[in-house]
């Protein structure tokens, strides 16, 4: 039997590895859905009809399961972390309700129209559903860091003693869901989400661009995927230079709110100044990888580069190490091989994206079959940076469950037991799993039958549609 308080941590940790997927899916496909669906309206072109139809049935699928196994983490909260919800759940419980009841029902009720409902509302009808199926899905992912970014940046509460024990009171809810942590949580996400999409645009496009025009084989339809594989160039260049720009910025503020996580990113056990930013790490013994200090470890990094980065121009500043922090430290080789990964893929999907954009000005972008493999290769690391993101973001506060405030170990359950907590871990798995076995079975069966036959006929009547309506040229 395990521990409970791990069984629980591993359990939640399993749950929310698996269940991110389907909403980076979501949450990146909308906006190139909301083009789709404008430039079909727009220009009635077969492209755009079948971009809109072929990433539609994806986007709903990720809804479907992302919902089934989202659901089933707010129950954690009560059956593995039910002291975390008595403590917190006043000003915790609320951005979760208001993300069910604003975010998933506005996305739910405009879901139906938007994939069922073309040939039976107008174009007006059809383009408001696109459009809030994509904001109820970007104002589910509000709500959620909201509530997390509480959690790492705690304000406007107080502890209040009922019944004998602490529990927070929401007194100031500008303070509290507009914390400092929130802007940083949403932009970073939101845009590691379109990235990742991007990604596996590309990776898909490429597969199918270098089956055709490196290896000679007949491609149905290759036109979408020569276009599939343009989308996602486009907003790769857009995005990954943004990831990383950003992700600057957010270290600075990691540095200046959490200090103690900052020095795990950076393995940093002795308060010192003139820090190195080790770009390129590699551990030299089990210990290294174990225990890694970065001291340590053999490395090619930039002289006073986490100094910089953590002040914010002074590669003189000092960061204070972890051995100045009182209690239980974070599980620092998770964090900093985590962060170190993190780092270097941001860095590879730019490169990524100014070859491909390279290529593509100088007219060769179909016929590379070096980039293609690389595309091909890179189609999951959109989603693992996602992943690796969030093992540092949870795993780096430890051992808080709310920073300052609560520990985790404090948080679970207090009657849960060693047998209850690990039939549940083995059963979660198990179920866990095979849901992402099976959507990944189904995405495939998606992928290889390819973009729907349509109609190339300039533009296309719909029930409520006047003539002036569907006569507009792009």
């Amino acid at each position: 039997m395990v521990d409970p308080v791990f069984a629980s941590r591993l359990q939640f940790a399993l749950t929310t590895i698996v269940h991110i997927i389907f909403p980076v899916m979501s949450m990146g496909l909308a906006p190139f859905l909301i083009y789709f669906t404008w430039k079909d309206i727009r220009t009635g072109e077969a492209i755009y009809e079948q971009l809109r139809r072929f990433w539609t049935k994806i986007f709903a699928i990720s809804f479907v399961v992302g919902t089934v196994t989202g659901i089933v983490l707010e129950f954690e909260f009560g059956t593995n972390f039910a002291a975390f919800s008595t403590t917190a759940g006043e000003l915790f419980g609320g951005p979760l309700a208001l993300e069910g009841m604003m975010a998933f029902m506005l996305e739910a009720t405009f879901l139906g129209i938007f994939v069922f409902g073309r040939e039976r509302v107008g174009n007006v009808l059809y383009m408001v559903s696109a459009v809030a199926v994509g904001v109820g899905t970007w104002l589910s992912a509000v709500w959620i860091l909201i509530a997390n970014s509480w959690m790492q940046t705690p304000r406007g509460y107080e502890l209040i003693s009922k019944n004998g024990q602490e529990v927070v009171t929401l007194v100031d809810p500008i303070a509290a869901y507009a914390n400092p942590r929130f802007f940083w949580m949403f932009v970073h996400m939101q845009n590691a989400a379109v990235e990742s999409v991007a990604l596996v645009m590309t990776g898909l496009g490429a597969y199918y661009v270098f089956r055709h025009h490196v290896w000679g084989y007949s491609i149905r339809q290759i036109g979408f995927w020569e276009m599939t594989l343009k989308f996602g160039l486009i907003a790769l260049v857009i995005t990954a230079p943004l990831q990383v720009i950003h992700g600057d910025l957010y270290a600075r503020h990691v540095f200046e709110t959490q200090p103690q996580k900052f020095a795990a990113m950076e393995a940093i056990w002795e308060t010192d100044s003139y820090v190195p930013e080790y770009i390129i790490a590699f551990p030299t013994s089990i210990e290294d990888i174990l225990d890694p200090r970065a001291k340590d470890i053999f490395g090619i990094g930039i002289p006073g580069g986490a100094s910089w980065l953590a002040s914010g121009g002074d590669p003189q500043a000092t960061i204070q190490g972890l051995e100045e922090f009182e209690g239980p430290q974070p599980p620092v080789a998770i964090v900093f091989w985590a962060f170190r990964i993190m780092v270097a893929l941001g860095f590879w999907f730019i490169l990524l994206a100014f070859w491909g954009a390279y290529r593509w000005w100088r007219g060769e972008l179909l016929e590379d079959d070096l980039l293609h493999k690389a595309l091909m290769a890179s189609t999951p690391l959109g989603i693992l940076a996602v992943e690796l993101g969030w093992i540092v973001t949870e795993v780096g506060r430890q051992p808080w469950v709310i920073q300052g405030v609560m520990k985790t170990s404090a948080g679970v359950s207090p009657g849960l037991t060693s047998a209850e907590a690990t039939t549940t871990l083995v059963g979660f798995a198990v179920v866990y799993l095979g849901l992402l076995a099976l959507y990944l079975y189904v995405i495939a069966r998606i992928v290889r039958a390819g973009p729907p036959e349509v109609a190339d006929s300039g533009t296309t009547d719909h029930p409520s549609d006047s003539p002036a309506e569907v006569s507009v040229d792009d």
